[in-house]
């Protein structure tokens, strides 16, 4: 059974906001499969579906972002999910520039808080994560806060590359889900950022 948790914050007030990227990705592929985010359990709204015969659960906590880990860590235990091989986080990340996919088997937290919570929930940073860049111009220029940036909307300029990053993430998920090895996805990965 794979996991597959797309980070955010719950309701309207951060729809199509930079640090529900994670979000729109599950949401994204959800659609692709035809399915519904009909349930709420574990603090997640949550979706299930298979492809290939493989089950999959996409979620989306709603214990808004700094809490992520809390609906991870008991949805890891009700589906008893190998953390290591069986879980995968979507995510914004500041340190990438927008269009930029990175695939992670591994690794620190960074600056994002609810990767910060996960980590701590779970004791470990072993485990499989989708880093999907949303750093802009302004951002890097030092213009904007981090944290005002994180939580504002997407403007209109930016939204053609991110959407095209988000299917691009979800491309790869769909690849992971239907047992592509992790080297391959990830090379698939960097092409598609890159352009081409």
């Amino acid at each position: 059974m794979l996991l597959i948790v797309g980070l955010g914050n719950p309701g309207a007030r951060y729809k199509n906001t930079f640090h529900n990227v994670g979000f729109m990705t599950v949401e994204a592929l959800a659609k692709k499969c035809n399915i519904r985010f009909s349930k709420t359990e574990c603090d997640a709204k949550t979706a299930k579906g298979s492809l290939g015969g493989v089950p999959f659960v996409l979620a989306k906590p709603e214990t808004y972002m700094n809490l992520s880990g809390q609906a991870v860590k008991k949805l890891v235990r009700a589906y008893d999910v190998d953390v290591e091989s069986e879980l995968i986080i979507c995510y914004d990340d500041v340190d990438l520039p927008i269009g930029k996919l990175r695939l992670r088997e591994s690794g620190s937290a960074g600056t994002h808080n609810g990767m910060r919570n996960i980590v701590s929930e779970l004791c470990t940073e072993n485990f499989l994560r989708l880093r999907i860049g949303t750093r802009t111009e302004e951002l890097a220029a030092g213009e904007v806060p981090l944290i005002d940036f994180v939580l504002s909307k997407i403007p209109y300029e930016y939204m053609p590359a991110l959407l095209k990053s988000i299917e691009g993430a979800s491309a790869a998920l769909d690849d992971l889900i239907a047992g592509k090895t992790f080297a391959r996805v990830q090379e698939r990965l960097n092409h598609y950022a890159d352009g081409k």
